[in-house]
This record gives C-alpha cells, structure tokens and sequence, in this order.
C-alpha cells in the first residue's frame, strides 16, 4: 500500500443516521475515491470499496478469492479455527473455482427462471395461508408484528419446502439460524447452533437416502456424487440464506413503503410495477451491509490502486447501490425505475445463486400483503422499529403494524 495513501478508515462503520440509508462516513469515502485504504479489526491492512464500477471489478475478478481462510473481517468478530483454516466440503459460497463451479453446476438447476415459476403457486399458497392466519387471529387493531408473522416464516417454509424439511423441526431452524447471524452471539453459542442445524441436515441426508422424496436434497442424493459432508454442508449454506436474506428484505421493504406512502400508492394502483419495485427495493436498502469480502490472490490494480496479494478488499454493498455514477437520483426510492447493475445479490460468478427465488418471493409477498391489507401502517412511532444494526443481515428486529377492517 502506498504510505503516502493515509488510512482513513479503522474497521467498517456501521452506525446511521437514518435507517434507511447508509452509514454517512461512507458515502463521504465513496464521493472521495472508489477504493478507500482500511484497518481491519485484526490490524490487516486491506482496503474498502464503495464505488459500484470498483466493487464490480473486484466481484467479477478470478484473482480475488472468496475463501474464509485467505480473508479478514471487517468487523470485530471471533471466527472459530476451522473456517479460519480449513475450506469445508460443500460450503460453495466459501470456495474458489474449479471446486465451486462443481458445486453450483449440480444446483444450477433448481434455481432456473422456469423451475421457480413452477414454485410460484406454492409460494402463493403459503403467503395466503399466512395472511389468513393474520386476518383470523387479529383485528387489525391491535399491533402485530409483521416480521413473526408474516416476513419470517414465509421464506422459512419456502426453502423448507424445497429441501424437504419436516414441519416439525422447522421452528428450531429458526431460531439456530437467528443466533448464528447476531454478531452478538458468543462463539460457543454460534457454534452449538451451527452444529444443531447441521446435525438436523445430516438426519435428512440419511432419510433421504434410504427414502428419496421429490425435493432438492434427494434430487442431489440421486445424482450420486456428492457425499454426506458435501450434502449437510450444501443444505446448510441454502437454509440460512435461502431463508434470512429474503425475510429481511421482505420486513425492510414494508416498512420502506411505508415511510415513501407516493411509491406505495404507486406500488397498489399498478400491480405492473412489482418486479422494477423489488429491483429497486434491493437496490435502495441492501441488506448485505457487511461485506462481501475478497481476497487479492495476486497484485491487481483497481480503480487506480495497487491491491497486493493478500490484502482483502471488503464491498460496501448499501453505498456502490447508491453510486450517482451507476444510478440517476440515487437517493430517492423509485419503484419505476430500472435499477439494473445493483450488487444486492453480488456479481461475478459467485452471485446469488437462488436470485430468481428471491425475487419471486418478493413480488409475491409485497402484492399478496398489500393487497389483502391496502390500509396497513405502523403500529408504532417510526424511530420505535428495532433496526438489525447488530445482525449481519441489515432489516429490521421486528414491524409492529395495524390495518383498517
């Protein structure tokens, strides 16, 4: 690094002003450079990238690693020794090609646009039943929170029902998911966590293989390559986040049409608008609001800087999708608008591979809510919603909310 590039940075900020936009000191770095030089936690000297076109470059390039154990946190946080040291079997996310193509050339599949359409009825299904429940167990008067009731569980059982898991065990998954994305949470208590939804995966592989069922983890036993490791690992990675991401955006973006009522009365009078909506939501709140983190395996020059190898480079995903540069009026929410080329699902070959999923069920719980409740707001005071500041999911703790009859 050039030592006469002073390090404005000691670790990632996090803290904001308002809920909705990104923490002020970096969009001042993103409006004074593309590549901000940075102080990790640990002392690593890596850099942080907030401008869209630098953040791309490093998302799109194979000479940056995503592996655990080449990377730094931008946050102070414990990372137990095995992710430190070991890239484990199955954990696609955490590895660099040849091993995770391999991986996600098995899984592609189920993720197609056209499989997704064909889960959309089911989706539907379980949306209605959910609010249903809402309408049936409440008056609308009363306060009731939206993220339990509604944010939460409809993700949670999409994926559950992709992979196959019980109804019955479905309520401990949850929970063991929370604690292990609260950067609160004690390493021990994490880990305990981790292992119980590992355990739970494990049992499944074992069932399904004596007794395949018409899910995704059978459909991977019946392919007959993969082994328990790789399986328990793969179904890991999609429970947590095929259920955590898409739950925290669902709660956030109520609650970001409920502080823009023009871009909600738009979003209700033009069904239309719902697919450029949720482009735009996920644009506009980012929920990746710590990381992702890559790794130079080599020197690479980006936005003018000298990335040496093994420095890590952290994306700011909340100030590159607000870059004026990449965005007309990147402040404001607009639902019409085209947000093509925002980073909430990353980039490069390693971007998310059940986007289409997301976005269906996104579409899909936004119309579906709005349009049995069209007269739902806050049941609280604004700056009363938790926020998920402590969480490395950004959203929101809980959405009390109410409705007229």
């Amino acid at each position: 690094m050039d030592p006469n590039a002073p390090t404005t940075l000691d670790g990632l900020p996090l803290a904001r002003r308002c809920p909705l936009d990104p923490p002020e000191e970096l969009t001042r770095e993103r409006e004074q450079r593309a590549l901000t030089p940075m102080t990790y936690p640990d002392g690593h000297q890596g850099w942080l990238a907030t401008g869209n076109a630098a953040a791309r470059a490093v998302l799109a390039d194979p000479r940056f690693s995503v592996r655990a154990d080449l990377q730094h946190s931008p946050i102070p946080m414990e990372v137990p020794k095995e992710v430190r040291t070991k890239p484990q079997p199955g954990m696609f996310t955490r590895l660099d090609d040849p091993e995770h193509a391999r991986y996600r050339r098995q899984l592609t599949g189920a993720f197609t646009v056209r499989r997704i359409r064909t889960m959309e009825p089911m989706i539907e299904r379980i949306a209605e039943e959910l609010l249903d429940a809402m309408e049936r167990d409440h008056t609308g008067e009363d306060a009731v929170d939206l993220v339990a009731e509604y944010a939460l569980p409809l993700p949670s059982l999409v994926i559950c029902e992709l992979l196959g898991v019980p109804h019955g065990e479905r309520g401990g998954f949850n929970e063991d998911s929370r604690r292990l994305l609260s950067l609160d949470t004690p390493i021990e208590e994490r880990m305990k966590s981790f292992g119980a939804v590992a355990a739970l995966l494990a049992r499944l592989v074992s069932e399904k293989r004596a007794e395949p069922g018409d899910d995704l983890l059978s459909d991977l036993i019946t392919a007959g390559d993969l082994t328990d490791e790789e399986l328990v690992n793969i179904g890991t990675v999609l429970l947590i986040a095929g259920h955590e991401t898409t739950a925290n955006q669902i709660g956030l973006g109520v609650y970001a049409l409920l502080q823009n009522p023009e871009q909600l009365h738009r979003f209700q009078g033009d069904e239309s608008l719902a697919n450029s909506a949720v482009e735009e939501m996920l644009r506009y709140l980012s929920i990746i609001h710590i990381g992702p983190v890559r790794t130079a395996t080599e020197d690479v020059e980006v936005a003018g800087q000298l990335v040496r190898a093994g420095q890590s480079v952290t994306i700011s995903v909340p100030v590159a999708n607000r870059d004026p540069e990449r965005f007309e009026d990147p402040e404001r929410l607009d639902i019409g608008r085209s947000a093509t080329g925002h980073l909430a699902f990353g980039h490069g070959v390693h971007q998310c591979l059940g986007q289409q999923l997301a976005r269906s069920e996104l579409r899909i719980a936004f119309t579906s809510l709005f349009r049995r409740f069209p007269g739902l707001r806050l049941a609280v005071p604004t700056d009363a919603v938790p926020m998920r500041s402590d969480m490395a999911i950004y959203g929101v703790h809980a959405l009390p909310v109410s409705w007229d009859r």
